[in-house]
């Protein structure tokens, strides 16, 4: 299986609106404009409610927006079908949330391995391929291990490895230290650091932590659903 290349990104005056029962519509986002060429490492920060989650979820197809457009290497993603989009972001996104979300009743390698399956990866090549990623963040022989026989920071551990499972580009990671002591989440961190740079691939990390966004080369602030400052190292 090839791995897709790191895509340059462009939001142009996306904004994301939401009802929620409302009878107005709330804004997460406004008119943002905003470029995150390939293979860059972003933190992005800000206090809760300011848009940072829903940021992620646009640039990583999991929502879209209520206007503007979002473009992968120059290809509107608005004009892609729902199954080519579907297909985008199973191959060429790799999510990290806070809380893990591992399925319980599967072992290490079995939640490993589900974007595998929907990638319709042969079982042996996903087998071999769970293994050898959850041996690269330090997990070797907790494969047939169930997600409640592990600490946080092991579990963050096999959901990273789950995020690389089918080689992305694109790393999201929302949150990811935020339930793990200093210990784990420097781990958690270093990880997410060494495999951005051994595949060339882009990160984007949500974080509320300053000390977590200053490992990053560029600094994105948000308030209000709208980008405040943006300022990439030198």
């Amino acid at each position: 299986m090839n791995r897709p290349a790191a895509p340059a990104i462009e939001l142009a005056r996306v904004s994301r609106t939401y009802r929620a029962g409302r009878p107005e519509a709330v804004p997460a986002l406004r008119e943002v404009d905003w470029t995150i060429p390939a293979g860059e490492f972003v933190s992005v920060e800000g206090p809760s409610g300011c848009g940072k989650t829903t940021l992620l979820n646009l640039i990583g197809l999991l929502d879209a927006p209520t206007s503007g457009e979002i473009r992968w290497d120059g290809v509107p993603v608005g004009s892609r079908t729902d199954r080519e989009r579907a297909r985008l972001r199973l191959e060429g996104v790799g999510f990290v949330f806070q809380r893990f979300y591992l399925l319980p009743t599967l072992t290490a390698r079995e939640n490993v391995e589900l974007p595998m399956r929907a990638a319709r990866v042969p079982r042996g090549e996903r087998t071999r391929r769970a293994a050898d990623l959850l041996a690269e963040v330090g997990l070797r022989g907790k494969e047939a291990t169930f997600p409640h026989q592990l600490s946080g920071g092991e579990e963050q551990r096999v959901a990273v490895a789950r995020a690389l499972a089918n080689r992305p580009g694109l790393l999201l990671a929302d949150e990811p230290t935020g339930e793990l002591d200093t210990t784990n989440a420097g781990a958690i961190l270093a990880l997410l650091e060494r495999v951005r740079a051994d595949r060339d691939a882009t990160l984007v990390l949500v974080t509320h932590n300053p000390e977590v966004a200053r490992r990053a080369r560029r600094h994105v602030t948000m308030q209000d659903g709208r980008i405040s400052s943006d300022v990439r190292e030198a």
